[in-house]
């Protein structure tokens, strides 16, 4: 791997790299790490309409809907009608609540592998520069 100091290109290396440690371990489950994320929102915010989950996880409604075909496709999810028929609820169908628990352990374990790597401090310290990374410009 060619060494750079681009910001940019240091991020997108390690997300690939974090996001293959993540689909590793989630790997028996038949999802990745992108839509385990998405089914922990689900379970989270109860029932969002698509432009509230597309909000919350900070992704674009077509983004959120290629991932939500997918998950539907596989009996993860549903979607529901909302109140005024123009907003589209997301719902976790039960085989999506079961996929979640079942994923619980091996997620839990891949995360305190890269804290055992970082070390707390560290880990800390990461979350803040990439919450000041994240935040408006």
């Amino acid at each position: 791997m060619l060494p750079t100091q681009c910001l940019c290109t240091n991020l997108r290396r390690a997300s690939r790299g974090i996001s293959r440690h993540y689909d590793g371990a989630l790997d028996g489950f038949g999802i990745n790490v992108a839509q385990y994320s998405l089914l922990c929102n689900l379970k989270r915010l109860d029932q969002p309409s698509i432009s509230s989950l597309a909000e919350a996880m900070g992704l674009d409604r077509s983004t959120l809907g290629r991932n939500l075909r997918v998950l539907e496709n596989a009996g993860l999810v549903k979607l529901a009608e909302g109140e005024d028929h123009r907003n589209r609820l997301v719902c976790l169908t039960r085989a999506g609540e079961e996929r979640l628990e079942a994923a619980l352990p091996a997620w839990e374990a891949a995360q305190q592998q890269l804290i055992d790597r970082l070390g707390e401090d560290r880990r800390e310290q990461l979350l803040q520069l990439l919450d000041d990374l994240a935040g408006p410009d």
